[in-house]
């Protein structure tokens, strides 16, 4: 990984070092992406099914997945494997449990009261990834706080293997999890059936799950059409930013870093230590892991986009987790909780040497549905909010409204609106 000395960066080259790859801002996948969304709004399913064979190679006849496969396929399941679904599945379902809204009601004046309720959203449209890895991970993190949330309706989408079928595992984790309703079907195709409804799957109110760059421009373009889902957050590749001083275990470093190198070939990762020392063991250790790691290719193509900064103090460090705003920050420095509070832009933040950020993907219960690309500067990460929306609510008594009214007439008549002035003084009239 290329090492650079922060302080010795001009601001120009600074921002350099930490932009992420251009990928999602290429003008292909934009046509590509509207082409695939209109196509699938006009032909429905005809569509889907010929995208499906175009791009994963398989002929679907029948893209919803039976339910008693779901159910196969947990019972077939070993073991050891079911008990650690269950682990993770009770971490997410506790965690996200604590995050139930009550109802808020206040009397901001006498005889004025103001209340605001949640409520669920209708359906929940929920994209799980395929490609080289089944992601489990994500269609637990996704289904258990929407069943919390008390959404009725959770459509999972999922690309077909080369077998034309599912992976076995994610049918696993979905009869787990509750869902019923599986379509095998990928990529921007998916977001668009999802968004625009067709004969076989449901439209949905609102669609969640990360995805490649094509996925990732399908959510944004659907999004902004007029009447189309909302979407959790803006998704695109994996990234992590590690920092650490110069007692953090530099095996450990690595490891976080390959951690996210192996996810996509676009993936960045990116760690800001103390010393030329540090940055020098990180990089004679990643080659050492590197070696017999499964997906090694795919890693090492990450890496060529990954940097080792190296800061001249934590205040330095600190500013720059919170330019890049990462989607993953990983601290491995001494008395990691110190800096918490300084941290203002991330996604989710792993502290100390025996937090690797792996278990926030899997198991720990915080969810793993983060903002990237920087996006972690104005949106969340997924939680159980993210399935629920609230009503405001104001009932006023008569004496609420001789008290309030005047303050209405006024601010009305400033507007020039005097259909809402008379709303309230035809009331105020008949109380004389």
């Amino acid at each position: 990984m290329r090492i650079l000395q922060w302080n010795k960066l001009s601001a120009q080259e600074q921002a350099a070092t930490l932009s992420r790859p251009d990928m999602l801002a290429d003008a292909h996948i934009e046509q590509s992406v509207a082409e695939i969304l209109d196509t699938i709004k006009r032909d429905g399913d005809a569509a889907l099914r010929s995208y499906t064979k175009r791009f994963d190679g398989v002929d679907v006849a029948d893209m919803k997945v039976p339910v008693t496969a779901l159910q196969q396929a947990w019972e077939d399941l070993p073991s050891a494997d079911k008990a650690a679904m269950q682990m993770a599945k009770a971490n997410i379902e506790t965690f996200h449990t604590a995050q139930i809204p009550g109802v808020i009601e206040v009397e901001t004046m006498p005889g004025v009261v103001c209340r605001r309720e949640p409520r669920p959203l209708d359906s929940a449209g929920l994209y799980v990834p395929g490609g080289s890895a089944p992601l489990v991970s994500t269609l637990m993190m996704l289904a258990i706080p929407a069943k919390i949330a008390g959404v009725e309706k959770r459509i999972v989408t999922t690309p077909p293997g080369a077998d034309g079928k599912v992976n076995s595992a994610v049918l696993s984790a979905a009869y787990l999890c509750d869902i019923e309703d599986i379509y095998m079907v990928g990529g921007a195709q998916a977001i668009a059936a999802m968004g625009y409804g067709t004969k076989t799957i449901p439209k949905c109110t609102k669609i969640f799950g990360p995805g490649n760059a094509y996925v990732a421009e399908a959510k944004a373009q659907i999004s902004a059409r007029m009447g189309g889902p909302a979407i959790d957050l803006p998704a695109g590749p994996s990234e992590a930013l590690v920092l650490a001083d110069d007692l953090a275990n530099s095996v450990f470093v690595a490891a976080d870093l390959l951690a996210q190198a192996e996810h996509d070939p676009m993936a960045q990762v990116i760690c800001v230590c103390r010393s030329q020392d540090f940055a020098d063991a990180i990089n004679a250790e990643i080659p050492r892991q590197l070696a017999d790691l499964p997906r090694r290719d795919i890693a090492s193509q990450a890496l060529q986009n990954g940097r080792i900064i190296i800061a001249d103090g934590v205040p330095t460090m600190v500013d720059i987790a919170n330019l890049y705003a990462p989607e993953h920050l990983i601290v491995q420095i001494d008395n990691p909780d110190a800096i918490t509070a300084k941290i203002r832009n991330a996604g989710s933040i792993f502290l100390g040497p025996w937090t690797p950020e792996s278990v926030g993907d899997y198991a720990s219960g915080t969810n793993h549905t983060l903002p990237t690309y920087g996006a972690a500067r104005s949106y969340s990460g997924v939680m159980l909010e993210s399935f629920m929306k609230f009503i405001s609510m104001q009932k006023l008594s008569r004496a609420g409204l001789e008290a309030l009214g005047p303050c209405v007439e006024r601010l009305a008549t400033l507007e020039g609106l005097e259909a809402h002035r008379r709303a309230v003084s035809l009331r105020l009239g008949t109380l004389l």
